[in-house]
């Protein structure tokens, strides 16, 4: 009993907590609070629980547990205060004729809203991005700090400080738990955007460790996404990261062999993606394009991976149009990365060669000076024109560079093969 019911805790925590520390942070202004008070919640739940058994609505439940703790603490700090007006009128606003709110009321408040809102506190740009990936994960994702340490190697230790400093910067700096105005709406969402990618990329191609991918993380970075969406959807470049993430998404169960080994992309079993995340990339597409206003970078980058969804064979894949839509985003979002990989697709589309002239003009760029994918792009560029020699000593190149096991393989069978071909 202890164990199913510890798996349904956390099955309804990762669900629910978003909702229930959104809403207790707009009752007490404070998200670590409205953190804790949550926990104090769960821990009822598991006192409680396992004599009384599982509520029917165990979020509601949970939800309105931790709402009377958090009027309890109202109540006394205004009895402590002197002058605490604002508090009381806050106690009274919460409160029914003196009754605490009953458990089904906790679906009929705007909790939409207070997730947006705890978004946007967690991805405040008065963080550091490793504290506001950190802080969404746990805060808007409900994932535990042991999970989050694990998915991005680091001590469980660290992580933990990192969380703590997070949300006393916040409560330091005191950041307002309110949507942004419209003057700053963009930059603040930009920084939402960049989390819930940065999550996702992380999970699609982990850059350490000894597996490619870490499809947890992926999943997590949808579940954000997808709740964004439907909290933000006039806004193109939500969709665009959507759209983006699913389409990815879908190749996750092709890119790795029965060993764990990487499969890449042109060598995959396209019968293997996962046509129903195919279909809600291109229909988040399709909502880009209805909105109007043209494409950002996220819809771009959702555009190219659609190119490769719609192809059913390796070799029918559109290149040029792959290419284009790179040369389209280069001009929005110039970057030493996005115009590697546009070298990799004008490669494709145009012979190695034209590849390799774009690849050569990166080799001193500051930014990619320790980036693996620059001589392992600039390896494949060179053996696909017969310069296995040269191809060899980029792969090896790579394969030193790379912190991920995985890849690191990869690459040294490829400086192999290279090896043998030049002999």
């Amino acid at each position: 009993m202890t164990a199913d019911l510890h798996r349904t805790l956390d099955a309804v925590w990762r669900i629910e907590s978003a909702r229930i520390i959104g809403a207790l942070a707009r009752m007490v202004r404070d998200v670590g609070l409205a953190e804790e008070l949550a926990q104090d919640a769960l821990v009822t739940a598991l006192e409680q629980w396992p004599d009384k058994g599982v509520p029917d609505n165990p979020g509601a439940w949970l939800t309105a547990t931790a709402k009377n703790r958090a009027l309890d603490l109202l109540r006394h700090r205004s009895m402590q205060a002197t002058k605490a007006d604002a508090l009381t009128w806050e106690i009274e606003s919460q409160l029914q004729d003196g009754a605490p709110p009953a458990p089904d009321s906790a679906l009929d408040e705007p909790i939409g809203d207070d997730v947006l809102r705890l978004m946007f506190v967690a991805c405040h740009p008065v963080l550091s991005v490793e504290a506001r990936v950190a802080l969404t994960l746990k805060m808007v994702g409900g994932l535990a700090t042991p999970d989050i340490a694990r998915a991005f190697l680091v001590p469980e230790a660290t992580l933990a400080q990192r969380i703590v400093r997070a949300k006393r910067t916040l409560s330091e700096a005191r950041v307002p738990f309110e949507l942004p105005g419209p003057a700053e709406l963009g930059e603040r969402l930009d920084a939402v955007l960049k989390v819930i990618y940065l999550i996702f990329n992380e999970g699609y191609a982990a850059t350490a460790g000894e597996h490619w991918m870490r499809p947890a993380l992926c999943e997590e970075a949808l579940r954000l996404g997808r709740i964004l969406a439907e909290l933000a959807p006039q806004v193109a470049e939500v969709h665009g990261l959507v759209a983006l993430m699913e389409i990815q998404a879908s190749r996750l169960h092709a890119r790795t062999d029965a060993r764990g080994a990487p499969v890449l992309l042109l060598e995959q079993d396209r019968t293997r993606w996962d046509r129903l995340l195919i279909r809600r990339g291109l229909a988040a597409l399709e909502r880009v394009d209805a909105l109007g206003g043209g494409y950002g970078p996220y819809a771009l980058q959702a555009a190219i991976a659609a190119c490769h969804a719609r192809a059913a064979y390796a070799d029918h894949t559109d290149w040029p149009r792959i290419a284009a839509l790179y040369d389209a985003l280069a001009q929005i979002a110039p970057s030493p990365v996005v115009e590697l990989n546009r070298a990799v697709a004008v490669g494709m589309a145009f012979g190695p060669a034209a590849g390799l002239e774009i690849a050569d003009a990166l080799r001193d760029e500051p930014a990619l000076r320790h980036y693996h994918l620059l001589p392992g792009v600039r390896g494949d560029l060179l053996a696909k024109l017969g310069r296995h020699s040269e191809a060899c000593e980029e792969f090896r190149r790579a394969a030193a560079l790379t912190q991920n096991e995985r890849e690191r393989e990869l690459l040294t069978e490829r400086a192999r093969v290279s090896a043998d071909a030049a002999r």
